[in-house]
């Protein structure tokens, strides 16, 4: 019975499992922190995010290990490994694939520094270079974090590296478990802004535009391909059989729809977590920003509101009501106060009577210096109980409203939501707000690891054992 072992290499955590194909039931897990965060506190104040792209590779090695001596003897059925991990940032390397620079990841934000002599930040700058005809041919506007604009960041700064190659940490990864040089795919690529999605290549003409070099680059190549088998080196690191084929990284928001979504044609993927995203499939390629268009793996492609107000907005209401403790009543609160939160929030009726909040307390994506709001306040619900709710609903209009600019796109039928992420896993106010906002009812996976099943599927149609991702997630169960 074929085993694939995937891993996903994630902001705060890396996980890596492995699927019985023939009985889609999970044989093993491993999990570990994701300690290379390595900016300093006076870059964190300016907003930077830097890693140390090497430690996340050996957290990634410590990770299949446990997977592997979970699996035994069963190690010698794994038929492939499937990558997937955070988009957007950019490594850059040399021809070795040794760093030649931290990982600038997706929570960067220098993009908004001004550039030197000049009144625009170096976002505006970049996007005015590109212009509209290049955004609708990446299927998005250029963003922070977006490899494309990093890399514009430190060509302008003189800090890009002669000769370097650029990579997203997945990537990186994938090409050291082969030895070889790293080479991306469609959904990872699609994520640098520099991309262009119906060709499903790089757009050429608008790296020249940023005054970027062409070689620094990788190939593209299908998530169905492999891009080598496992080194000996690597196999003896991860507890893997060398020769084990591994097939090219995908982006994990990809792989959270693939891992969460059977019927790719009329199910919604909700994805709450720090952030909040909703996606749907498209076989076409139109879309209407801020809504993006984001490529699938081997073939079609996703229509995506991303950045819309997810638990960041609950861990602000939270962290006000922790200060209040402290700063107010001279309390230090030991731990988070989210399942008192949630109690309040669930004594109150649906309406919040009458309190209104905007969540995106951060801006959103389309709009960086929006801000939130509270209206509606009275003395009746000027109450913690009352502001969770309140919270709470808002992010789910926010969620629903996501939704119905996808909806104005593609116009096909879609009958439920399949929820992903914690925070709907884990409070049932939220989950309630969510149904009642987009009017579907909600499903949730039996497995909690979205993205490196996602990933396992892939790879099991790249190692030939299921046609297509559609027959693939027939493995697919629900609670």
């Amino acid at each position: 019975m074929p085993v694939i072992v995937s891993i996903d290499l994630g902001t705060s955590k890396i996980t890596s499992l492995a699927l019985d194909t023939a009985e889609g039931r999970i044989v093993a897990r491993g999990t570990v922190v994701n300690d290379a965060d390595v900016t300093t506190e006076i870059d964190r104040a300016i907003g930077r995010s830097e890693w140390d792209a090497r430690r996340i590779v050996d957290l990634g090695c410590q990770c299949l290990r446990s997977v592997a001596d979970q699996l035994g003897e069963r190690r010698n059925d794994v038929a492939g490994l499937g990558i997937t991990g955070q988009q957007h940032g950019a490594v850059v390397v040399d021809s070795d694939s040794r760093p030649l620079t931290p990982l600038i990841n997706w929570q960067d934000r220098r993009g908004h520094d001004r550039m030197s002599g000049v009144d625009v930040t170096y976002l505006e700058a970049a996007r005015q270079t590109l212009g509209d005809k290049a955004a609708q041919r990446a299927g998005c506007w250029l963003q922070p974090g977006f490899s494309g604009l990093t890399l514009f960041w430190l060509k302008e700064n003189r800090l890009l590296p002669a000769h370097g190659h650029a990579s997203f940490i997945m990537d990186l990864f994938g090409g050291l478990l082969a030895d070889a040089a790293p080479v991306t795919e469609p959904s990872c690529a699609g994520s640098s802004g520099l991309f262009n999605v119906q060709a499903r290549t790089w757009d050429f003409e608008a790296i020249e535009s940023l005054g970027l070099p062409a070689e620094l680059f990788p190939e593209i190549r299908e998530a169905d391909q492999p891009i080598g088998t496992l080194g000996h080196e690597m196999a003896q690191a991860t507890g893997l059989p060398a020769g084990v084929s591994i097939f090219a990284p995908i982006g994990d928001h990809q792989a959270s729809f693939l891992g969460s979504i059977r019927d790719h044609s009329h199910d919604v993927l909700v994805n709450v977590g720090t952030g909040a995203q909703v996606a749907v499939y498209t076989d076409g390629h139109q879309f209407t920003p801020p809504v993006e268009l984001r490529p699938l793996p081997i073939r079609d492609n996703l229509l995506s509101n991303v950045g819309l107000a997810g638990g960041w907005s609950y861990q602000g209401l939270e962290n006000f009501f922790r200060r209040i403790a402290s700063d107010v009543f001279q309390i230090d609160p030991t731990k988070p106060v989210y399942e008192i939160l949630n109690r309040l929030a669930a004594a109150v009726a649906p309406g919040a009577d009458g309190l209104i909040c905007d969540p995106h307390f951060s801006g959103s994506r389309a709009d960086s210096s929006r801000r939130g709001a509270f209206t509606g306040v009275t003395p009746q619900n000027l109450t913690p109980g009352h502001f969770a709710r309140a919270v709470l609903e808002g992010m789910s209009r926010s969620l629903a409203e996501g939704y119905q600019l996808i909806a104005s796109t593609e116009t096909r039928t879609h009958r439920r939501i399949v929820a992903a992420g914690n925070a709907l896993r884990d409070n049932a106010v939220l989950r309630e707000c969510v149904r009642n906002a987009f009017g579907l009812p909600m499903l949730f996976t039996r497995h909690r690891e979205e993205a490196a099943f996602g990933a396992a599927l892939t790879a099991a149609v790249g190692a030939e054992i299921f046609p297509t991702l559609e027959a693939a997630a027939t493995l697919i169960e629900y609670e």
